[in-house]
C-alpha cells in the first residue's frame, strides 16, 4: 500500500509539472499575441490557459493586461481582482492594471489611491511611480507629478518614460532648463523612436526659448523672459538658453549648419550648468544626477558623438556619421562604461 501511494505521488507530480510547462507555453503564445496587437487572440489562448490551471495568477495576470490594452477596462478590473483575491504572486502587474483601468474609466481619484496603495506595499517601485505620476499629468495636477517622477527617477533612472514624462511637465510649466535636462537623458535612453522625434522637436524649442525677430526689422530680435524664468537656481541658465536663441540667428546667417548650431548650443547650455552646480550648493536630482554627468560629458571628447548619437530619429546623417566614426562611438562607449564603472566603486 505506502509503495502504490508512492507511485500515485509521484504521478500526481508528474502530472502537475507537465500541466505547468503546458500553462508556460500557452502563456508565451499568449504574450506572442499581445506583443503583436492581436489582443482578441491573447485573450482566446489565455483563456485556453485557464482552462487547465484556473487559479493561475501569472494568467490572471496577463489576461487583465490585454484586457485593459484592448481597452475592456471592466474585465480587466475583474482578473486583476483574482490576483489580489489569490495575495501571492504578481501583485505588483495587478495594482498597474487594476488602478490605470479606472483611470481609463474616468475614476482618476481612485486609481490615485490604489497607486498609492501599491507604492505603500512595494515600495517606491519606478512603475508605481510612473503611473501614479501620469494620472496628475492627466488630471493637470503637475506639481504633484514633480516628485513622484523625481523619486521613480531615483528609483530606475534607466526608465525612459520618466524622463520623457517630467520633460513634459516641465515644458508645460515653462521650466526651460529643467525640461531641457529631461529631454536630453531621455533622448540618450532612447535616441529613436517616435517619441525620440517629439523630444527631439521639444528640445530644440528650447534653445532660443522666449526669442522673436521683428519682422520689421530683420536685424532687431527681441528675447522676453517672464520674472519666475529668470529668477531662482536655474534662472541663469534659461536666460541662456534664450540668448542662444538670438546667437542661432545670427549664425545661420553665417553659414553654420543645424547640427553645428546644435552640438555648439548643448556644449554650452551643459557647460554653465556644470559652473551653476560648482558657484552654489544647490542639490537635488538635476543638480546631482542630470548636471554632473552631461557636465563630464560636455567637457570630454565624446560631445559630438553624443549629438549625433541622440539625433537619429531626426537627422538622415546621423547613422552615416558614427557608422564612418566608429572609432568615435566605441570611444563613447568605453567612456560611458568607465563613468558606471566609477559610480559603482563610489557607491560601494
Amino acid at each position: 500500500m505506502k509503495q502504490q501511494f508512492l507511485n500515485l505521488a509521484f504521478i500526481l507530480a508528474i502530472s502537475v509539472a507537465f500541466g505547468q510547462t503546458t500553462v508556460d507555453s500557452i502563456v508565451n503564445k499568449g504574450i506572442e499575441f499581445h506583443d503583436t496587437g492581436d489582443y482578441q487572440s491573447a485573450i482566446e489562448t489565455y483563456k485556453k490557459a485557464l482552462e487547465i490551471e484556473p487559479n493561475s495568477s501569472l494568467v490572471h495576470t496577463e489576461l487583465a493586461m490585454t484586457y485593459m490594452y484592448n481597452q475592456d477596462y471592466e474585465n480587466a478590473i475583474k482578473h486583476s481582482d483574482l490576483v489580489f483575491e489569490q495575495n501571492g504572486d504578481h501583485l505588483l502587474p495587478a495594482y498597474i492594471t487594476k488602478a490605470s483601468s479606472l483611470d481609463y474609466l474616468g475614476k482618476p481619484d481612485e486609481a490615485i489611491s490604489l497607486f498609492q496603495e501599491g507604492i505603500e506595499k512595494f515600495g517606491d517601485h519606478f512603475l508605481l511611480l510612473y503611473n501614479l505620476a501620469y494620472t496628475y499629468y492627466e488630471q493637470e495636477e503637475y506639481e504633484k507629478a514633480i516628485p513622484i517622477l523625481k523619486r521613480g527617477i531615483a528609483s530606475n533612472p534607466d526608465h525612459s518614460s520618466s524622463h520623457f514624462l517630467l520633460g513634459e511637465i516641465m515644458s508645460l510649466l515653462n521650466r526651460n532648463a529643467e525640461s531641457v535636462l529631461n529631454l536630453h537623458y531621455f533622448l540618450f535612453l532612447e535616441p529613436n523612436t517616435d517619441r525620440s522625434v517629439t523630444a527631439f522637436n521639444m528640445l530644440l524649442n528650447k534653445y532660443g526659448a522666449n526669442v522673436s525677430q521683428d519682422e520689421e526689422k530683420e536685424n532687431q530680435i527681441n528675447i522676453s523672459l517672464d520674472p519666475e524664468q529668470s529668477s531662482g537656481e536655474f534662472g541663469p541658465a534659461n536666460m541662456m538658453l534664450s540668448m542662444l536663441g538670438a546667437t542661432n540667428m545670427i549664425e545661420k546667417k553665417e553659414g553654420k549648419s543645424e547640427m553645428e548650431l546644435f552640438i555648439s548650443n548643448t556644449e554650452s547650455v551643459f557647460k554653465i550648468l556644470g559652473e551653476l552646480k560648482d558657484d552654489n550648493e544647490n542639490s537635488g536630482l538635476y543638480w546631482d544626477f542630470y548636471i554632473p554627468f552631461f557636465h563630464d560629458l560636455a567637457k570630454s571628447e565624446h560631445l559630438e558623438t553624443y549629438c549625433y548619437y541622440i539625433s537619429l530619429s531626426v537627422n538622415d546623417k546621423s547613422p552615416e556619421w558614427l557608422n564612418e566614426n566608429s572609432e568615435k562611438t566605441e570611444a563613447f562607449g568605453d567612456w560611458l562604461q568607465g563613468l558606471n564603472t566609477e559610480n559603482q566603486e563610489t557607491q560601494n
